[in-house]
């Protein structure tokens, strides 16, 4: 059986960078802590997965769709002027994957989210995906083969369908429904007013999706609960609009193209390599 490992790049650069405890930099003077963190993190999570095949996925720079259907969509993401940020560590951590002969590529019309969707929905029975990221949008992708793995060292979480429904009382297909109810604070979404997480796994346990939600809306209990759905109906199909996930992008690679086997190199042998170090 194949096993395909798909890491969302910025997601676990800007989760190092951020992360590491201190200001790495090399004999040079060079700030490498981005790279260091990144190089190790990523041989970890190959080491603890063993995947037949792998893919590293960037968001690139570019005008985002999804804000066409709301301005306000990751609207509180950071700007960064300074010379040291994380994305100018990004081309040694490109040197780092082609030496490591591991496949990579930047989006350019679409977001990373949308890549590991297509590659989700798209692989076949005989294929187990694993997605490493802390995005919570890929909890809607979940199956039986497919499985969001959250790095965090020793305590990393392999998030499957228990998970999901132990965690927030509902099953994976209806993420994108849930949080449709409950907002987004991480991409600046805004959720329907007075409708928290226990209430909306309520509603989507009683109703179902958020169409039959705002269908059946004159028969939720609470007086409050049903005007928030009635008034906010259409801000609720916004939401699932900005967070459902489809299978409808060209993928950078084929699954062919991403074979892979770990050799057993280490993070520094990788840095030296490529001349970080």
């Amino acid at each position: 059986m194949n096993k395909l490992l798909l890491i969302d790049g910025s997601n676990l650069l800007f989760q190092m960078y951020f992360g590491m405890p201190a200001r790495i930099t090399n004999q040079d003077g060079k700030p490498i802590h981005g790279i260091l963190g990144f190089v190790g993190a990523l041989l970890k999570i190959i080491r603890m997965t063993q995947p037949t095949h792998i893919a590293v996925l960037f968001d690139g720079e570019h005008h985002n769709a999804r804000k066409d259907i709301d301005g306000d969509y990751k609207a509180n993401r950071p700007n960064f002027g300074e010379e040291d940020n994380p994305f100018s560590q990004l081309p040694d951590i490109y040197s780092a994957l082609d030496y490591l002969n591991i496949k990579h590529a930047e989006t350019t019309d679409c977001e990373t989210d949308d890549w590991m969707s297509g590659y989700a929905l798209n692989a076949d029975a005989d294929t187990e995906i694993i997605i490493s990221s802390f995005d919570s949008d890929f909890f809607q992708l979940i199956t039986n083969r497919v499985s969001v793995l959250r790095y965090r060292g020793e305590k990393t979480t392999i998030c499957d369908t228990a998970y999901i429904k132990e965690k927030l009382g509902i099953p994976p297909a209806l993420y994108a429904d849930y949080k449709s109810l409950t907002g987004d604070k991480a991409d600046n979404i805004k959720g329907a007013d007075k409708i928290g997480a226990k209430t909306a796994a309520g509603l989507i346990n009683e109703f179902g999706g958020i169409e039959s939600i705002i269908a059946n809306a004159d028969k939720i209990k609470k007086p409050s609960i049903r005007q928030s759905v009635e008034v906010n109906a259409e801000r609720i199909r916004k939401n699932y609009q900005l967070i459902k996930l489809q299978n409808n992008v060209k993928l950078p690679f084929a699954l062919a193209e991403l074979e892979y086997e770990y050799n057993g190199i280490t993070t520094n042998e990788v840095l030296t390599a490529i001349g970080v170090k």
